[in-house]
């Protein structure tokens, strides 16, 4: 029996224990019912499927004539919705004048910017690569203890750059925000150890830092070296805007675990370089909407700039590297994910391929399931549309749920 069938037949088993089990109705069991139900990318769809929730956790999930609902659960009517796994956004950055201030600031507040940004789209997990450590730290706490709205946070607060890019410049000093340069490797240990200790879950690189024009400050290969093994020691991923060729080389010799972007100032990627990346075990963040809309670019030109970053996404996705969703949102405003799935669509992503760089391939990179399936923590997306005949469905989400509440309800 392969591996795939294997899965699915234990999955079988859970979901037909669960379903036999007795019913124990509570006021946190949750069904979602009649649903079209994709309990993972490489799982047939369940068509007119029921998910049951107890205690922020999946119970059974099956055809519906299978699951026995608890007399007095709370029941979602989920014909013609879709339901996934919830998704994860891996490239945000929790810097937005509303959530600058997550100690001091109103749960009102903060829950409308933390609706418009992550809840609104479906997000259950997003991963912060670059904001000030306390003040994401704050707002994850808000949000843990259920004062707040919001998914799991999980970031890597500052990033260790030699200076920092030309764009973030004026908006650090207009928020008073001190992000110090590092400039040998014994600095970058130093901050990957306090990082760590204050609770981060990850480090960001910035390889290749934009300073205008054709000029980039790379960062030294000995101080990313020195970065990522000491964040390797902590269990820590390693992010990277590589921004160049030479920024990209400086990530595969280090270590580097994430891209966080395609590479606007890189020649085509070709066989051999994909077959580096996959080597290095290297995932890429697209992040195509952040260069669709670029203030500074013409335009008339712009699809002259997008098309090769499409096609370094074509060309890493058809040999089989690892892609992770991710918008850059919280550094540009435009929230709406649907841009983002339709390039995805156009580099030739199909909708499974998108939906697992949404669920499973970051779950796996960073340490969950990205499935739904018995015994696991009930984040779920529930979509009006199928995705299967038009990615940019992934956008139009109806509910967002995590750990069995609803943090999102669209009206109808």
């Amino acid at each position: 029996m392969s591996p795939q069938y294997a899965r699915a037949a234990v999955l079988a088993l859970f979901t037909l224990f669960a379903a036999a089990a007795p019913p124990s109705a509570g006021a946190s069991d949750l069904a979602l019912v009649g649903a079209n139900i994709y309990p993972s990318p490489d799982q047939a769809l369940i068509q007119n499927g029921s998910i049951l929730i107890h205690d922020g956790k999946v119970q059974a999930v099956g055809p519906a004539n299978s699951i026995r609902i608890p007399t007095g659960a709370t029941q979602i009517d989920c014909k013609n919705l879709t339901v996934t796994a919830g998704f994860w956004n891996s490239h945000v950055h929790i810097l937005p004048p509303p959530l600058l201030h997550a100690k001091q600031s109103s749960a009102a507040d903060l829950n409308a910017e933390l609706d418009k940004m992550f809840n609104r789209w479906g997000f259950t997990t997003v991963f912060d690569i670059a904001s000030v450590l306390d003040n994401t730290l704050a707002l994850r706490g808000r949000i843990e203890t259920g004062e707040l709205r919001g998914p799991r946070i999980l970031t890597t607060g500052e990033p260790i750059w030699t200076i920092e890019p030309v764009y973030i410049r004026e908006f650090l000093i207009n928020n008073h925000i001190q992000i110090a340069d590092t400039n040998k490797p014994e600095q970058a240990v130093a901050l990957v150890r306090d990082h760590f200790e204050r609770g981060a879950n990850g480090i960001k690189l910035f390889t290749g830092s934009f300073q205008g024009g054709d000029k980039v400050a790379n960062l030294p290969l000995p101080i990313a070296q020195a970065a990522v093994q000491e964040a390797h020691k902590h269990g820590m991923p390693v992010f990277t805007h590589p921004q160049n060729s030479e920024g990209v080389e400086i990530a595969i010799q280090s270590g580097v675990d994430i891209l966080a972007h395609t590479v606007p100032e890189s020649p085509p990627w070709t066989p051999e370089l994909c077959a580096r990346l996959k080597r290095a075990h290297m995932a890429l963040i697209p992040t195509l909407t952040l260069f669709d809309t670029l203030p500074e670019v013409p335009t008339q030109q712009l699809e002259r700039f997008i098309t090769p970053l499409v096609d370094q996404l074509h060309a890493y996705s058809e040999a089989g590297g690892e892609i992770l969703f991710g918008t850059d949102i919280g550094y540009i405003n435009q929230y709406d994910t649907a841009t983002e799935f339709r390039l995805m669509s156009r580099a030739g992503m199909n909708f499974r391929q998108i939906l697992a760089s949404l669920t499973t391939n970051p779950a796996h990179r960073f340490g969950a399931s990205g499935r739904i399936e018995p015994g696991m923590p009930a984040d779920l997306t529930v979509l009006t549309a199928d995705p299967s005949g038009d990615a940019t469905a992934f956008s139009k989400v109806r509910y967002t749920i995590r750990n069995g509440k609803i943090t999102y309800r669209a009206q109808k």
